[in-house]
């Protein structure tokens, strides 16, 4: 094979991982992905060079998240294992993360030398065991012949599945040959082709369901956005006019301006008028659900088997009226779409005819917000109208970041404009993660925003329009911001525009709930949190500068309502951060009502 007709090992990975749409690359220099490196920016890429690993890999899911795809480049033993919650984390919940591992030469790794960064006890397959337990596919290049095929079915199953893979390059195999025409062939992101013959037994089966039941439901769960469905499960819901709610999970999958959406269903800790319209229901489409104990409230939200038919990414169980079927080999956006197809008008009409202003015991997020009294000027800020007011703050395609605590369990109460993506996380639950996801996100929303001004797609070939611009907001505790705050020297170095409210409730007040009201343990150290971008080589206050910096502190309405006013923060350009105090026992309802049930369950009452 002639010269030309090859390329190096590593310019074949990044230009591939640059076709399905990746720009920016998260992790950590070491000398065994030095050389590597070397490739980033002649091919056009961004290195964000994260201060640690951890916060590399956070970030990376982030993107992940809004790009559909990102990659994590860390050294092994030292470098993957500092990342390795962020990897657990992207499994649990389904984020798409490439982690790119460099490794010693294949001469060290063959002869079981006592390398650094290793156990010193010449096993050098260890770490890659531990990642078989965090990853759908692991790969070693450690062959030039099967290096390439390595690549593509790793890049293709992390796609497939939407979790991360493990990809081990040996230092010795960066400038290895493979062939260059294999770039011309894009790597294949569809799923596999659905049955067409089951996929219309199944779709009369939902239909004649829907149309004979008297109550029908719709719950969106956060694995819906992950199997690549959420516009189609928009067409239902908005079509068909069936009352719709979603999980935690599934919060900003459905567009929350639609007047059959009632927001998020939260089982026995519900109202108790939510709570018996969910029991009286006759049917209930639950679609892409994650079966979390934190998703579903302490698994109270989890609706009557014998009432429900489940959609998940290749199958779809109906468990009504005793007549238990499993559909197998689906494929869940055209499912969807031949549902819609296939939905007589007559029931939707009827549907419609009946959610407007009619929510039949479920309520309407933006009817309850508009009822909401406004807090008086001199009010201090407390959780119950926080999370409802600050809604008014958002505009279309904000992407809303909500840590684990009070962030997460608050968000619930959120009024979501079209457009807006929220992300949270409701499996893993690593306290700490949000910060430097915010700035994973803030990177891919540049991006798509610099694709949307070209005109063109969401640069990665799929020809999908690109997203009009959002804003990146962070809501974020001050006990998690104490664990990954370096990310603000991230966010400094790469001039993300994030805003950020820290919630300044001085220490754990979701572990005060479980158990420790008052104990030392549940306290953290007081921070001046505002003078973190100054600490991390910003300069303070600089309104006008390409990059600015703002900071200001509210611990009342009146406060707070000034600063959300002020043009230079609600821009969103630059570093914003508002320190928000409010009191350490104050916590959302919901909040409370789960940290009782997870302390009786933690201890055995």
């Amino acid at each position: 094979m002639m010269e030309e007709d090859t390329i190096d090992l590593a310019q074949y990975l990044f230009t591939r991982l640059q076709q399905l749409g990746v720009q920016t690359i998260y992790g950590v220099p070491s000398d065994f992905n030095l050389t590597v490196l070397d490739y980033v920016e002649p091919l056009g890429l961004s290195w964000a060079g994260n201060a640690n690993e951890l916060n590399a890999g956070y970030a990376a899911d982030g993107y992940a998240r809004i790009k559909g795809l990102s990659a994590l480049f860390t050294a092994f033993g030292v470098g993957e294992l500092s990342a390795a919650n962020a990897i657990g984390g992207a499994y649990a919940e389904y984020a798409p993360v490439v982690h790119v591992v460099g490794t010693p030469p294949r001469s060290a790794q063959k002869e079981q030398l006592c390398i650094h960064h290793s156990l010193g006890d010449g096993n050098f397959r260890v770490f890659s065991e531990i990642a078989s337990r965090l990853t759908v596919a692991q790969v070693n290049l450690d062959d030039p012949a099967h290096a390439a095929d390595r690549v593509d079915h790793a890049l293709r199953q992390c796609i497939l599945h939407s979790r991360p893979v493990y990809i081990e390059l040996p230092t010795d195999m960066v400038k290895a040959q493979v062939p260059r025409a294999r770039l011309d062939v894009l790597i294949n992101r569809s799923p596999p082709r659905a049955d067409e013959e089951v996929t219309k037994r199944c779709v009369e089966r939902i239909v004649k369901k829907i149309t004979t039941a008297k109550q029908p439901w719709i719950i969106v769960d956060g694995l819906t956005s992950r199997y690549g469905a959420s516009a189609e499960v928009n067409e239902l819901v908005r079509l068909s006019g069936i009352p719709t709610s979603t999980t935690p999970c599934g919060k900003g999958i459905v567009d929350e301006t639609l007047p059959n959406f009632h927001g998020v269903y939260a089982g026995a800790i519900d109202t108790e008028s939510n709570f018996a319209w969910a029991a009286e229901s006759d049917l209930i489409l639950r679609i892409g659900p994650l079966d979390a104990d934190s998703n579903t409230f302490a698994f109270t939200a989890l609706p009557d088997p014998g009432k429900t038919i489940t959609f998940y990414r290749d199958s779809v169980e109906d468990d009504t009226c005793g007549d238990e079927e499993i559909f197998q080999g689906l494929q869940l956006q055209s499912l969807l779409r031949a549902l819609v197809d296939h939905l007589p008008k007559p029931t939707m009409q009827m549907h419609q005819q009946a959610s407007p202003g009619k929510p039949r015991g479920l309520p309407n997020p933006v009817e309850e917000l508009q009822k909401m009294p406004l807090p008086r000027e001199h009010d201090l800020i407390d959780q119950a109208s926080f999370w409802p007011q600050i809604s008014k703050f958002f505009r279309q395609n904000d992407i809303i970041l909500t840590e684990t605590g009070t962030a997460s369990i608050g968000s619930r109460h959120l009024v979501l404009p079209r457009g807006c993506k929220l992300i949270n996380s409701t499996l893993w639950l690593s306290i700490g993660y949000m910060l430097p996801a915010s700035a994973g996100a803030s990177a891919a929303q540049r991006e798509l925003n610099i694709a949307a001004s070209n005109g063109s797609d969401n640069g990665n070939g799929t020809g999908i329009p690109p997203l009009p611009k959002g804003r990146t907001i962070l809501f974020e505790g001050d006990g998690s911001l104490q664990m990954t705050v370096q990310s603000i020297s991230d966010m400094i170095r790469a001039r993300l525009d994030v805003i950020m409210f820290v919630l300044n409730n001085n220490g754990y007040t979701i572990e005060r709930w479980i158990h420790g009201m008052n104990a030392p343990y549940n306290d953290i150290q007081p921070w001046r949190y505002l003078d973190a971008p100054m600490f991390f080589g910003a300069q303070k206050n600089q309104t006008h500068d390409l990059y600015p910096i703002y900071t200001k502190r509210a611990s009342t309405w009146g406060e707070l309502n000034d600063i959300l006013a002020d043009p230079d923060f609600s821009r969103g350009k630059g570093l914003a951060m508002v320190e928000v105090i409010m009191d350490q026992h104050d916590a959302p309802e919901t909040l409370k009502k789960l940290a009782e049930a997870s302390s009786k369950r933690n201890f055995g009452g």
